[in-house]
C-alpha cells in the first residue's frame, strides 16, 4: 500500500508510549513528555543511514580507530505550533542540529495552506532537514511545508509524524515521492472534521493545554 519511503515504527516502546498519548485521561505534563520521547525514538530510526567516518581516539586503556558522523549538517523544522512538542526530543539525540520554524494556516475560503511565518538557518540548503508535526491528517500543511522548504534549495528532507491518516500519507506520496516519512501509526481514516480516527485529538491543544 505504501512505498519504501514510508517507515512505520512498530517498536514496542513506541507503541506503548503512543497508547499513553491516545488516552484522553493523559494530562498535559505527561502528554508533552511522551511526545518528546517518541520524537527521540523516531529520530533514532530516521538517522540510521547518516554517513560515518573513522577517527583515531585514545581511550584510558589504548588508542583505537572508531566511528563518528561524517560531515553531515542537520536541521529540524517544526510546523507551528504542534511540531514544537517534538523539538526537544530531537535535539536530545542530535544537539548540534539547527532549528528553523514554519507557520501555516488554512485559508477559510480556498482551504489552501498559507505561510504566515518562516525562519530558516541561512545554510538550510546544505542541511539534511527533518520536518516535525505530530499529526499527518489531510497532509495539506505538511505538503505545503515541504514545498516551501524545497524552495530554499533543500534536497534531503524527512517528514516525521506520530500518527498519520491514510489520506495524508497518500497526498505526501503523490506530491513529494522523494521525501522519507517516519510515523508511529497509520490510523483508520479522517472524520468529517478532518480529525484522525481514532487518533488522539488535537495534538497542539493537548501539548499546550489549550482548547
Amino acid at each position: 500500500m505504501y512505498n519504501e519511503k514510508v517507515h512505520i515504527l512498530d517498536h514496542p516502546l513506541v507503541q506503548h508510549k503512543l497508547t499513553i498519548l491516545r488516552d484522553e485521561r493523559t494530562g498535559v505534563k505527561e502528554f508533552r513528555e511522551v511526545v518528546s520521547e517518541i520524537a527521540a525514538l523516531e529520530c533514532y530510526e530516521a538517522t540510521r543511514d547518516l554517513p560515518l567516518t573513522d577517527v583515531e581516539v585514545k581511550t584510558p586503556v589504548a588508542t583505537g580507530t572508531f566511528k563518528t558522523l561524517y560531515g553531515k549538517k542537520l536541521a529540524i523544522v517544526p510546523i507551528l505550533r504542534a511540531g514544537l512538542g517534538m523539538v526537544d526530543g530531537m535535539l536530545r539525540m542530535i544537539p548540534s542540529a539547527k532549528v528553523g520554524h514554519i507557520g501555516l494556516y488554512r485559508d477559510p475560503e480556498t482551504h489552501a495552506p498559507v505561510e504566515y511565518y518562516c525562519k530558516m538557518p541561512p545554510d538550510i540548503a546544505d542541511r539534511e532537514v527533518f520536518i516535525l508535526d505530530p499529526m499527518l491528517a489531510t497532509g495539506g500543511s505538511a505538503s505545503a511545508a515541504i514545498t516551501f522548504i524545497k524552495g530554499y534549495g533543500c534536497r534531503h528532507i524527512h517528514l516525521m509524524n506520530i500518527i498519520a491518516a491514510p489520506e495524508g500519507l497518500a497526498l505526501i506520496q503523490r506530491d513529494h515521492p522523494d521525501v522519507e516519512i517516519y510515523v508511529a501509526a497509520v490510523d483508520e481514516k479522517l472524520n468529517e472534521h478532518a480529525y484522525i480516527v481514532p487518533g488522539l485529538g488535537d495534538a497542539g491543544d493537548r501539548i499546550f493545554g489549550t482548547r
